[in-house]
């Protein structure tokens, strides 16, 4: 199996199969392979005569040979220097789509035509604006905070001012929960950063 962190898009292999016989007990186990992988749950089934034996565990160190999930949306393999984002190799959308393109492409699965295009981008910049109680918010910080923990601060605060940002089963409202909090995160580092140095010139250095 490929050193890999994502497997792609199922495919029909129900009848491959791997037959394993465990020598402490001679018993032989049949687990089923899909998509190039068995699951680490089956293995435990393959148990000793001990009552008290939770069954096989797969040891594999750094994950170095382990899929950890299934994912419609991006495939890796590290060894063979791949990377696709809904199948597209990072490097086509590297050199020949903008950021919002791609930002498309993840949440519905192709790149936009040009309507859509001109319409989540409009979307996206009446969204840029922050709240000035973020200003408020991120002038609380100590003096000397990091950035990248006012940052992180910042964006969770986010969620206060979109309460139904929790219902993430809501398809309807899923897009345009998106277009209204992603955007939310293009001024923030900006202004995270200055604010940082408008509060660390105001400090005298002997404090």
């Amino acid at each position: 199996m490929a050193k890999a962190s994502t497997i792609e898009a199922p495919v029909d292999t129900a009848k491959d199969a791997l037959e394993i016989r465990d020598t402490r007990t001679d018993k032989t186990y049949t687990l089923p392979i899909s998509e190039g992988a068995i699951r680490g749950a089956d293995l435990k089934k393959i148990k000793t005569e001990n009552q008290d034996d939770p069954g096989l565990l797969s040891y594999d160190p750094a994950f170095m040979n382990t899929a950890a999930c299934r994912s419609a949306i991006t495939f890796i393999d590290g060894d063979k220097g791949i990377l696709r984002y809904r199948g597209y190799p990072i490097e086509q959308l590297a050199e020949g789509s903008t950021f919002l393109e791609v930002a498309w492409l993840l949440r519905h699965g192709e790149l936009p035509n040009q309507g859509e295009y001109d319409q989540f981008v409009h979307d996206i910049t009446f969204h840029t604006y922050v709240h000035e109680n973020m200003r408020k918010f991120l002038e609380g910080f100590r003096y000397d905070a990091h950035p990248m923990a006012m940052l992180n601060s910042s964006v969770a605060a986010l969620a206060s001012f979109y309460p139904t940002s929790a219902h993430i089963n809501d398809e309807p409202n899923a897009t345009s929960r998106s277009s209204a909090c992603s955007p939310k995160f293009l001024p923030l580092p900006r202004s995270v950063i200055a604010i940082s140095r408008v509060c660390r010139s105001s400090i005298p250095t002997t404090i």
